[in-house]
């Protein structure tokens, strides 16, 4: 049997699920002040009068992280950037605390300036000073000779500082200024995700389970749980991929569709090609970020069932905030909860009265009656929706297309329906189908299919190989892993290498993969080609493990 479980920033959602399908089921609020009690509660409901022993697996996916970027809560962390001649790292500044130093690689590898070790020294103190413990690192050609990231590293380290994520571990990928990002989110959610990794840990040790632990990553594949604190930025956006694995099967095969998932914070939207996900070709795009964290392509719209709701000059606002419940549950703000609650025949969700309370706040400022509000937030809202999904659609068709099968170049996305998911789905259905031309969907089992898309997700990893074949080099560079190779190592050398290293570290040699960059460059000296360098990506593809099988009933 295997666990899936999904925290959002609203509710905790568990599910159990056994070869004959979904067994158990349950929805508790999270606290994000106690996450351990929310994901023990869960965790109880599901493993109630059974042997956890039966328990092979447990696989999370959570928005924490997520939310924390769209709602600028992250971490104060700091940067300090080594870049050398060319390109400004100025230009992608990323925080306060954002230092550039000298120190360079060329693109060989080889050191053309000096690491001014003296200023990181005084940089460290200083960021203790600041009372700044998480720091990120990156060099330009670090990717090529890690040295002076390492170098930073220890310097930092030695002076106190806690964590520190050096470029070359977070990415392999070359892109100085996606880079400088990709290190600097990973830094800036350590905090969210460290404490999210504490509260699983001490929850599942109350319950007494000891299994494989994995998180789902922003690619759809699952990534182990330890690792996920060297690289947590892998699991932003955990929670939308979760959303897209948990309405892939779902989908029709021969049309293209929207999936929207409603939580009480955000709203997530992706988009699959004939059941295929889309996915970011270079990497995420989250919030003013570029990185190099490939991904499924999905945005998050701070607008949720929870969201406050207010009025400014006669016009209605929806979130980024969530400032507690909805008002029928007990909260000081209307929501959208709320004014579903005013117009949808389904039963309250809480109070009514509290709701129409609401409602008649909003409708006292724009001077009309409550339902004419709730029907006024409830057409904000889900145009607000439409419209950035339709940009987004616009964005993709835009460049190539790209799915977790092949690269599509020329096909035009045109979704004909919308799979909708997430606690509020039954209700807003209804209000959804009035703006748009799309047929609208709702996914079986909504309200935790986030859980089941992770709880079936198989693992996935990529790494990239550099081949310097004059130097006699071979670097994967996240792993930080180096190994001499003999001169007339080939191409097709590289992408089988890179290939077995990959199967090797997952320790499953059934996994399919598949290359997804290949470049080899002549090195030319005095009209003489002295070697070759070569750079290769391979993948494990994101699908859902075997022997599990989704049926048409809505259960896994």
């Amino acid at each position: 049997m295997l666990i899936g479980l999904d925290v959002g920033g609203t509710h905790t959602d568990v599910v159990l699920i056994g070869k004959e399908g979904l067994i158990k089921k349950t929805k508790v609020p999270t606290d994000p002040n106690n996450l351990f009690e929310s994901i023990l509660e869960g965790l109880e409901v599901v493993t109630e009068s059974m042997d956890t022993h039966q328990v092979k697996r447990l696989v999370l996916s959570t928005t924490l992280a997520t939310n924390a970027v769209v709602t600028g809560s992250l971490s104060s962390v700091a940067m300090v950037v080594a870049a050398g001649p060319g390109l400004d790292p100025r230009l992608y500044a990323c925080c306060d605390a954002y230092h550039c130093i000298r120190g360079a690689v060329d693109h060989r590898g080889r050191e053309v300036e000096g690491l001014d070790e003296e200023v990181v020294e005084r940089l460290a103190a200083g960021f203790r000073e600041q009372g700044i413990d998480t720091v990120g690192v990156v060099g330009k050609f670090s990717t090529r000779n890690p040295a002076h990231e390492q170098r930073m590293e220890a310097i930092l380290r030695k002076a106190g500082i806690k964590r520190v994520f050096t470029g070359h571990s977070v990415s392999g990928n070359l892109n100085f200024p996606r880079r400088i990002h990709t290190t600097f989110l990973n830094a800036s959610v350590s905090d969210v995700h460290c404490h999210f990794y504490e509260s699983v840990r001490e929850s599942l040790k109350c319950k007494g389970i000891d299994v494989p632990i994995y998180i789902l990553k922003a690619d759809g594949g699952t990534m182990g749980f330890e690792d996920s604190m060297e690289r947590p930025g892998e699991a932003v956006m955990s929670g939308p991929s979760a959303s897209v694995m948990g309405a892939v099967p779902w989908a029709n095969a021969e049309r293209d569709s929207l999936v929207l998932d409603v939580g009480g914070t955000t709203t997530d939207i992706s988009v699959l090609v004939k059941r295929a996900p889309v996915l970011e070709p270079l990497g995420i795009t989250i919030g003013p970020w570029r990185t190099l964290i490939r991904s499924l392509k999905s945005i998050s719209v701070g607008i949720g069932g929870d969201s406050r709701i207010w009025v400014e000059n006669g016009v209605i606002h929806i979130g980024p905030e969530r400032r507690g419940l909805p008002m029928a549950l007990g909260g000081e703000e209307p929501t959208p909860t709320d004014a579903m609650n005013l117009l949808s025949d389904e039963e309250s969700r809480g109070d009514r009265s509290l709701s129409e309370k609401g409602m008649t706040r909003i409708g006292d400022a724009l001077g009309l009656a409550p339902e004419e509000a709730a029907a006024k937030v409830m057409e904000t809202l889900c145009c607000a929706i439409v419209e950035r999904a339709r940009r987004m659609v616009e964005e993709i068709n835009a460049k190539p297309v790209y799915t977790i099968h092949e690269l599509m170049d020329g096909y035009r996305v045109a979704p004909e329906e919308i799979l909708l998911l997430g606690g509020p789905a039954e209700r807003l259905a209804p209000f959804l189908a009035q703006y748009t031309d799309a047929r609208v969907k709702i996914v079986p089992k909504a309200g935790v299919a986030n859980a089941i898309g992770a709880c079936l997700a198989r693992p996935t990893r990529e790494v990239t190989l550099f081949a310097d074949t004059e130097k006699g080099v071979i670097l994967v560079p996240e792993e930080n892993y180096s190994k001499v190779m003999k001169s007339h190592f080939t191409l097709d050398d590289a992408h089988e290498t890179a290939r077995r290293f990959l199967l090797d570290r997952l320790g499953d040699s059934d996994l399919e993969t598949e290359v997804v960059e290949s470049m080899a460059f002549n090195m030319v000296r005095g009209f003489r080609t002295t070697g070759k360098n070569i750079r290769v990506r391979v993948q494990v593809k994101p699908g859902l493990v075997s022997g599990y099988r989704l049926k048409r009933g809505g259960a896994a």
